[in-house]
């Protein structure tokens, strides 16, 4: 596994404070970073995605609940995002060939802002999970920005300027998009932020493309 920085070492030991213990197989904990902005026409935001995975034969799942306790930064999340998030785990299931019906799915948001909504980070969601499930780690200087379909399939988002400059000020080097965003009317402005700020942009149209972006992990 790729070695974790000293900033994701102690994000990870904030916020697995946070999250319930169960019974059942040890937990598998990741951390990934979502992409999003602080509201329209307003600046772009790194948040951590903190998710623990738990499986609990004794239930039928998959089960996704969420830990909004306000460990020194805003942690509340709309009913969009919580949504986006359900949707990232039905993705997974299909992708991964597992129904996930012992699957606990433990989901905290770590953000500067008082609350987090939209579905842009489902796909960073969905790409922390499957690593979870896998074992894997995420590249450290990789991030994505991109809604999950429930058939593991990458849609458009918006913001991306905004988003690409708040991940290189986190020193984010390559960010994975949806193939489609190249459509968008947006694109000019998108590939010029990243070409401004140095950043790689990486075209994928489904879950496992980005999945092999953000871990080196062919699954």
């Amino acid at each position: 596994m790729a070695k974790l920085s000293a900033r994701r070492i102690a994000l990870l030991l904030l916020l697995a404070a946070a999250l319930p213990a169960h019974a059942g197989d040890p937990a598998l904990i990741v951390s990934v970073p979502a992409l999003g902005v602080r509201g329209e026409g307003l600046s772009g935001v790194v948040s951590y995605i903190l998710i623990q995975l738990d499986r609990v034969p004794s239930q039928d799942g998959p089960t996704v609940q969420f830990s909004e306790i306000n460990f020194g930064g805003g942690s509340r999340v709309g009913d969009e995002w919580k949504e986006s998030m359900r949707r990232a785990a039905q993705a997974v299931a299909h992708t991964v060939g597992d129904e996930g019906r012992t699957w606990l799915i433990t989901i905290k948001s770590r953000s500067r802002t008082s609350i987090t909504d939209g579905g842009s980070a489902s796909a960073a969601m969905a790409v922390g999970l499957m690593a979870a499930y896998y074992g894997d780690s995420i590249l450290q200087d990789v991030a994505i920005s991109a809604q999950i379909m429930t058939d593991g399939r990458l849609d458009v988002v918006g913001g991306l300027p905004e988003k690409i400059e708040a991940a290189a000020a986190e020193r984010y080097r390559v960010i994975i998009l949806p193939r489609d965003q190249a459509r968008m009317p947006t694109w000019n402005a998108t590939t010029e932020a990243a070409s401004r700020n140095q950043v790689q942009l990486i075209l994928a149209s489904t879950l496992r493309d980005a999945y092999q972006a953000m871990t080196g992990k062919s699954r």
